[in-house]
């Protein structure tokens, strides 16, 4: 991890907790190196900010590289449905594309 980035994007958060891209950044970052740290972040922009799309697609992502299977497949169910009714057709076909493989993958 690079120390002065996970500083930056720290010192950001800190500047602006309200804007969510702050936190996404930081869970973003921690889940290379700090399952604990991410899972908070991810938590976080899911009970605050519901509406930023980005995160259901790597925070599904993250929870079922943890085994939490139940936990990712709401999360991207919440996606694709946040999508849909954000009317982002792109986002749309990314989370349901993820949501398909991970679902794939449970059935291997």
């Amino acid at each position: 991890m690079n120390n002065s980035l996970l500083a930056n994007l720290i010192a950001f958060y800190q500047e602006d907790p309200a804007d969510p891209f702050n936190a996404y950044a930081l869970a973003i970052e921690y889940v290379k190196s700090d399952a604990a740290e991410a899972e908070r972040y991810f938590d976080l922009l899911l009970e605050k900010h519901k509406d930023y799309l980005p995160t259901y697609y790597h925070a599904g992502a993250f929870f079922a590289a943890l085994g939490r299977i139940e936990k990712a497949e709401e999360i991207y169910q919440k996606g694709v449905q946040l999508a849909v009714i954000q009317k982002n057709a792109k986002a749309h076909r990314e989370l349901l594309s993820a949501y398909n493989n991970f679902r794939d993958e449970l059935d291997d």
